[in-house]
């Protein structure tokens, strides 16, 4: 019989004597306050995205991503219907509820289950979501719903050279957990990538900083925040 780790002198994780495996996320609606995420559909979708995406002139949003931009609309659609309507990557368009115009996408990526951890990805947001109450609630609601799943680390990773992907990953509240040098190459050229994490522990106090920014009373007539976000 083999003998207890103590007595190898080894140490070990935490045992977790009530863990199962976590469900997959499904592909349903998410409805939040501002925004609702909708799996993403070329049918349903397309249009609507390749006008938001087109008035980014410089094609900025796109340089960070290992696909894109698309000449035209049909080559948005198609790779929409390759890429974006599997299990993982689970892709979701975001939807505003003022116009019900898909603004931007994201997805859960590298699923796993058995273990509790996945991934946020593929973030696309156009101008008219950038920097918006929207785009904030678009995140706060895959957060949610992956962690009511049972999922016990949530990760991002981008660029180490994407600014604004690292400064929206800590204003979330996730933590940095290092760097992965020469990680792969996309567009021709080397990436260093940055991960962060969520835990499960961290998650009811990020949950409640999210909601009382995410309130309505926190913003006036404007639309402009009477208090930043903040963990």
């Amino acid at each position: 019989m083999p003998k207890p780790f103590a007595q190898l002198s080894q140490y070990t994780g935490s045992p977790l004597p009530e863990w199962a495996a976590c469900p997959l996320p499904q592909k349903t609606t998410l409805q939040g306050q501002y925004c609702r995420l909708e799996p993403l559909t070329a049918a349903q979708h397309g249009a609507d995205l390749w006008h938001a995406f087109n008035t980014d002139t410089d094609h900025r949003i796109w340089t960070y991503l290992p696909y894109g931009p698309f000449d035209n609309q049909g080559q948005l659609e198609d790779w929409i219907n390759a890429t974006c309507v599997g299990e993982d990557p689970l892709f979701y368009a975001i939807i505003d509820r003022n116009t019900g115009k898909a603004l931007g996408v994201a997805s859960y990526l590298r699923i796993q289950p058995a273990v509790g951890v996945i991934e946020v990805g593929h973030i696309n947001f156009s101008p008219a979501l950038q920097q918006t109450t929207s785009a904030t609630e678009a995140m706060y609601l895959m957060m949610k719903y992956a962690f009511d799943l049972g999922y016990r680390r949530y990760e991002w990773k981008c660029d180490n050279l994407n600014l604004g992907s690292k400064a929206a990953a800590k204003r979330l509240g996730f933590s940095y957990d290092g760097l992965f040098k020469q990680a792969t190459i996309y567009k021709g050229r080397n990436r260093d990538t940055a991960w962060f994490s969520m835990l499960d522990s961290d998650w009811p106090s990020l949950r409640a900083g999210c909601e009382r920014w995410l309130a309505v009373d926190n913003f006036d007539a404007q639309g402009n925040q009477n208090t930043a976000l903040r963990h």
